[in-house]
């Protein structure tokens, strides 16, 4: 990638692909200190109200930079670098790692006293990126201290649970999860708008021998199933669903596919938990060929092959993102002692604001 100057013009040249970098687009990235907050980063002038034939008089390279005088007077000296990375979208986009049930934790990282401002917890996000979650080890216990350990990452998003939740048997549960029942991989609030994009859960106490936290990769699944079963993966990529929570105070309801893609037809997001989930009344044919492609995907989610078993010990706190991962756990017996874990939600906000600001914080 390089920039190349002509007759007072730029052009970015790129894989043989070679484009006119207009001149607006540079007038209203001018960064003197008349024109930027130096704090904030936040313009100091509105470029609605600049004229719309914005052009450049003189142009210059001078080493690493590129000095710029446009027609309506303004002069600035923009730095290569940081316009070849608007193009390359150089951020926190970090390639997705597949994964299934031969999987080795390299993503572990132990708590340590202000660990949210150090390079350990770049390396952590950028491991969250790669496979979908990633674990501390050593988080405090006391106080309810998973609010702060996501605040110091982010903000908390609240929900009908509340701020966090508490994760363990009790009577008259309103969610399965309060039980000592087995629960199948799933995906966490399908029934919301939008879905909380990522869940911490944090290990206070776990006294029996099973109650083994369970991770699928669901993006891996939707690979499989694209390739193996194109048809399956179709419909499911169409078929809108409506997933639902009903409790005392509240209803809550979302339409949405069970594999979403994005605007480039790439994959978004998995909502997966049959307990919740009630497609609508199409043509029988279609049916037939939705409930045969949930039946498969349920069978890749809950086989041997794609999910991975393991312990949280006390504390152990895990970070998971809730798009792409479904979870679950093992049952057991509450009469061998106590299993409590503590949980909340976040979004990627969060996550994506604390990586760019390690980043830009260690030069990486």
């Amino acid at each position: 990638m390089k920039i190349e100057l002509k007759d007072n013009k730029i052009f970015l040249e790129n894989q043989g692909v070679r484009k006119e970098i207009h001149p607006f687009w540079l007038r209203e990235r001018v960064n003197g200190e008349e024109h930027l907050d130096q704090i904030t980063q936040q313009r100091l002038f509105d470029p609605t109200k600049l004229k719309n034939n914005i052009k450049i008089d003189e142009l210059k390279l001078s080493g690493d930079f590129l000095e710029v005088s446009f027609n309506d007077g303004t002069y600035n000296k923009f730095s290569i670098q940081n316009i070849l990375n608007e193009f390359k979208n150089n951020n926190y986009n970090i390639k997705k790692i597949v994964w299934d049930s031969s999987f080795k934790f390299s993503n572990i990282f132990y708590f340590e006293k202000n660990i949210f401002e150090k390079k350990d917890m770049y390396e952590a996000l950028a491991h969250f990126y790669k496979y979908g979650f990633v674990i501390f080890k050593n988080v405090p216990t006391k106080n309810n201290f998973i609010v702060d350990f996501a605040n110091s990452i982010g903000s908390v998003r609240r929900t009908n649970f509340g701020e966090f939740f508490n994760v363990k048997s009790k009577p008259n549960p309103n969610d399965l999860a309060y039980t000592s029942l087995a629960l199948a991989p799933h995906t966490d609030n399908p029934y919301r708008n939008p879905v909380p994009c990522i869940q911490l859960l944090h290990c206070i106490e776990n006294e029996v021998r099973g109650g083994l936290s369970t991770l699928v990769d669901g993006y891996n699944v939707s690979e499989k199933l694209k390739k193996d079963y194109p048809d399956y993966y179709k419909i499911l990529t169409e078929t809108k669903v409506r997933f639902q929570f009903i409790d005392e105070n509240i209803i809550l309801e979302n339409w949405s596919e069970m594999i979403e893609l994005d605007q480039n037809r790439n994959f978004k997001q998995v909502r997966f938990s049959p307990r919740l989930d009630f497609v609508p009344l199409i043509n029988k044919k279609k049916l037939d060929l939705f409930y045969a492609a949930r039946k498969k995907i349920s069978e890749l989610y809950n086989s041997d092959k794609f999910k991975i078993e393991f312990k949280l010990v006390p504390g152990d706190l895990i970070l998971m993102d809730n798009y792409r991962l479904l979870h679950g756990r093992t049952k057991y017996d509450a009469n061998e002692g106590n299993r409590f874990l503590q949980g909340c939600y976040i979004d990627y906000d969060s996550t994506e604001g604390k990586i760019k600001h390690l980043k830009k914080k260690f030069n990486l």
